[in-house]
């Protein structure tokens, strides 16, 4: 079998992949644990809120400082990412409230 080699710019790609979904994975559990949804959606989706709470909080540490870039990896990104997955965790819950008392009045 053929080995296979990667280019630089390929395994830089992997690799920030990677630390996105593990650095997120890491933010959404630790989210879910400080505010937990009424009813518990399951891993999958604390993996996917804390990705995109990774992504809400650095950009959100990106606009604040322009001057400075912020990667996932330090103490002060994974802060920003599960400020980012609490951010989103509460308008999970706020939508869900707000659909959930809107079938209660349909009733």
């Amino acid at each position: 079998m053929p080995e296979t080699t990667l280019s630089p710019d390929a395994q830089q790609w992997i690799y920030t992949v990677l630390v996105w979904v593990g650095f997120g994975t890491l933010a959404g559990l630790l989210a879910a644990v400080l505010f937990p949804l009424r009813r518990p959606a399951g891993p999958f989706w604390a993996v996917v809120l804390g990705i995109c709470g990774s992504a809400v909080g650095l950009l959100g540490l990106q606009r604040l400082f322009p001057e400075r870039q912020f990667n996932p990896i330090s103490p002060l990104g994974f802060l920003a990412a599960v400020v980012g997955a609490l951010v989103l965790l509460m308008l999970v819950r706020l939508i869900a409230a707000m659909f959930g008392k809107a079938e209660k009045d349909a009733e």
